[in-house]
This record gives C-alpha cells, structure tokens and sequence, in this order.
C-alpha cells in the first residue's frame, strides 16, 4: 500500500489555513475562565482538607488514638 506524502511547504500552508478557521477566546473570556478554574481549585482544597480532618478526627475517636 503506497503512502501519500505532503511536503513540507504544503503541510504549513495546510496548518496555517486551518489555523486560521480557529475561533480564538478573547481577553476577557480567558481571564473569566482563568478565574473560574482557579475558584473551583479552591472549592475543592477546602472541601478535601475539610473531608480529610473530618475522617482524621473520626478514626481517632474510633481507635482511641490521640487521647
């Protein structure tokens, strides 16, 4: 079966035509996502930490460790 090749000038002529069909995010779309993905980071440490010290705590009560 013969491969069909594409050289190279073609292919960034490709890759640059394709490049330009993309819809990129403007400034304020991406510092509103940047926002909402650093926010829900922070949502989530607090509720493992708060989960993690939940269970810490209760184990100690059931072991008896710590007293």
């Amino acid at each position: 079966m013969a491969s069909k090749t594409t050289n190279p000038f073609t292919f960034f002529q490709q890759v640059r035509s394709e490049t330009a069909k993309v819809t990129w995010p403007s400034r304020r779309e991406t510092l509103i996502s940047t926002v909402m993905v650093i926010a829900f980071a922070v949502i989530a440490m607090i509720f493992f930490f708060a989960a993690d010290q939940l269970m810490s705590y209760a184990i100690g009560l059931l072991l008896g460790i710590g007293r």
